[in-house]
């Protein structure tokens, strides 16, 4: 038997339970998984200096964890005039849904009983 085959199977395991966030009063529900080339598009966004395809590959980002109504509900939040949505907030979005779909959650320092 040789040790150069492998077989991976399904591709992977994935959550079968959809993702949901509100932004702006309004709910918006997600994809429970997307394919993992999403990610690693997603994830090449912090290796370049390219503004305008990091802003196209964070649009992908978005209209692949959703369906269409949820996706063009988000994409009309975002062109409203009186709701603003800042960048920092997309990123953060952005890094949420990452970490869901990647099943790796980023946790910060924990903090001691006293908060320090």
């Amino acid at each position: 038997m040789t040790t150069r085959f492998k077989d991976f199977g399904e591709g992977g395991s994935t959550n079968k339970e959809p993702l949901s966030f509100k932004l702006h009063g309004e709910d918006f529900t997600c994809k429970p998984a997307v394919q993992g080339k999403v990610l690693l598009e997603i994830a090449s966004i912090g290796s370049g200096n390219d503004p305008v395809a990091a802003a196209n590959a964070m649009y992908g980002f978005f209209s692949s964890s959703m369906d269409e109504e949820n996706y063009t509900r988000f994409k009309a939040l975002l062109e409203d005039e009186e709701k603003i949505v800042t960048v920092e907030t997309l990123g953060e979005i952005a890094g949420w849904l990452t970490e869901q779909y990647a099943g790796r959650p980023q946790s910060g320092p924990e903090q001691s009983a006293s908060g320090q």
